[in-house]
């Protein structure tokens, strides 16, 4: 199946307001080409040095380009001219430095933050305590939130049930409004 065919074959299963975002990670601009004469409009990339060069390879293209890896602060300036949405804020640092680029450049750069969910204390993102504490700044740059499920199905399932509720609690903040 190619490129055209999946793309396809995985839109017609998703409902309809949820995006596809096409993870070009490893793949040439030739098949970010044919992605594109499928419809495909939304891209993540997860590496900084690929992120940038892609989006200026293809730019005027009307892509959404998403940022979906860890991001450093010494690299904002290979991503920020070009995201339309950093997916993967894991602290307070990076959200900050992230809101003084956008203040000197004059962009609202939108930005998920991620949520540290996992038992192991190695991976990274906001505990849920601090997140209610940034959104009390109401930060015109938050869209929402992001996690990475690991484990079990039984443990999976569980914490997906914690989340939404908790999505129902910060509703009340109306992000990205």
């Amino acid at each position: 199946m190619g490129i055209a065919e999946n793309i396809a074959s995985i839109k017609k299963e998703l409902p309809p307001r949820v995006k596809l975002v096409a993870v070009s990670k490893f793949h040439p601009l030739e098949e970010m080409e044919q992605a594109l004469e499928a419809g495909q409009r939304v891209f993540g990339e997860n590496r900084p040095q690929e992120f940038e060069k892609k989006a200026q390879a293809l730019s005027g293209r009307g892509i959404e380009w998403h940022f979906i890896g860890h991001l450093q602060t010494n690299k904002l300036k290979m991503v920020l001219p070009y995201a339309d949405l950093v997916e993967s804020v894991d602290s307070l640092h990076l959200l900050e430095e992230i809101d003084s680029w956008g203040g000197k450049a004059g962009k609202i750069i939108p930005v998920l933050l991620e949520l540290h969910v996992a038992a192991e204390q190695t991976k990274q993102g906001f505990y849920e305590e601090e997140v209610l504490e940034i959104l009390e700044h109401q930060m015109s740059m938050l869209r929402g939130t992001f996690t990475l499920l690991e484990g079990d199905e039984l443990r999976i399932e569980a914490t997906s049930r914690r989340l939404n509720a908790e999505e129902r609690v910060l509703g009340r903040y109306h992000i990205g409004e």
